[in-house]
């Protein structure tokens, strides 16, 4: 990646302007960031900065998070997808929530961590037909 022009204020704009909320682990199991700190469909509280992410995780998961996580690791997997029906806004409407996992490495391959990345893909699964560049479309 070319980035190397690109101050921290740019790459803050850009982590928080990503149409995904992403949350990241290190190689130690522990929690080093989020984006969207405001608007995520999964909030994480302050505390969990630092936290393993064990402590973090809902209990229903977990064991399979764990699992994706030491594969990772292991060099075994790069990549999970999965997604769920999930209760989203003020009429608590079900919307497709698409969660892909990540494993982060150096150029050598060494695993450096994972990252999480959660996307209302709702929206998107509504598509139809074509809208090209500046067509006036739903307001967008």
């Amino acid at each position: 990646m070319h980035i190397d022009r690109m101050d921290e204020k740019v790459l803050n704009a850009i982590i928080e302007t990503l149409p995904l909320e992403i949350t990241v682990i290190d190689a130690n199991d522990e929690v080093i960031g989020w984006n969207q700190h405001d608007k995520r469909i999964f909030k994480r509280p302050l505390t969990s900065m630092g936290a393993n992410f064990r402590e973090c995780h809902p209990e229903e998961s977990l064991s399979k998070v764990i699992q994706i996580v030491d594969e990772m690791k292991a060099g075994k997997r790069d990549k999970a997808r999965f997604w769920i029906d999930l209760p989203i806004g003020p009429d608590k409407k079900k919307h497709k929530i698409l969660i892909e996992f990540h494993a982060l490495r150096d150029s050598q391959g060494k695993y450096l961590g994972c990252m999480e990345c959660t996307q209302d893909v709702e929206d998107i699964r509504a598509i139809e037909g074509e809208k090209r560049l500046l067509d006036r479309q739903n307001g967008n």
